[in-house]
């Protein structure tokens, strides 16, 4: 089986819509079509092999796994599956240097682009507004379970309660992150305005 371009939108939201439904042979195809592009995101990000290889991995049964709650309006298929191998990695380079803070300027314009369409020119995607980098920069800042719990309120139009569950932890919880959070990424997008 030949892997589709992985800049096929339709095709990519066909199988994430087939492994939502538990479909492996289309969640192969995914896999095939996608995996050197967010491979080499990930490599960026971490320039180790064996630990991009681990995030890619992780991601992947994250994608399988929540593939029931991409929802195509919100964003494009490769956007959203970037968005989950960037906080696997960022949580990866956590744990590996014990550091909360990630210097936003590791991450060069071609990672913070794969959050934007995967159809943009190398030009297109070089031009991120500073405000789309000032808030990558702010959301790095947030801790790991944190900035998932931010992702899936916001990103992928989650309730409190569905976040709760999906992640397995008390309501409470979720609240006070998503709330603790927003005030910490107001302060953060303030302070990058100013400067």
């Amino acid at each position: 089986m030949a892997p589709a371009s992985s800049n096929d939108p339709e095709q990519l939201r066909a199988w994430l819509a087939a492994a939502a439904a538990r479909d492996a042979k289309a969640f192969k195809s995914l896999y095939l079509a996608t995996s050197p592009k967010l491979f080499g995101y990930a490599l960026r990000i971490l320039h180790k092999r064996e630990l991009a290889e681990e995030v890619l991995q992780e991601s992947f049964v994250s994608i399988w796994n929540s593939a029931r709650t991409y929802q195509s309006q919100l964003s494009a298929p490769m956007t959203w599956m970037a968005a989950i191998v960037r906080n696997k990695a960022l949580d990866a380079l956590r744990r590996m240097d014990g550091n909360p803070e990630i210097d936003v300027d590791t991450f060069d314009s071609s990672i913070l682009a794969a959050l934007r369409d995967p159809g943009a020119t190398p030009i297109e995607a070089l031009q991120i507004s500073s405000d789309a980098r000032a808030l990558a920069h702010c959301m790095s800042l947030l801790e790991g379970l944190q900035r998932q719990v931010i992702g899936m309120a916001f990103f992928h139009d989650l309730s409190h309660s569905e976040v709760a569950q999906q992640m397995a932890i008390p309501i409470g919880t979720v609240k006070t992150w998503i709330r603790r959070s927003l005030e910490r990424l107001k302060t953060c997008l303030a302070r990058e305005e100013r400067k």
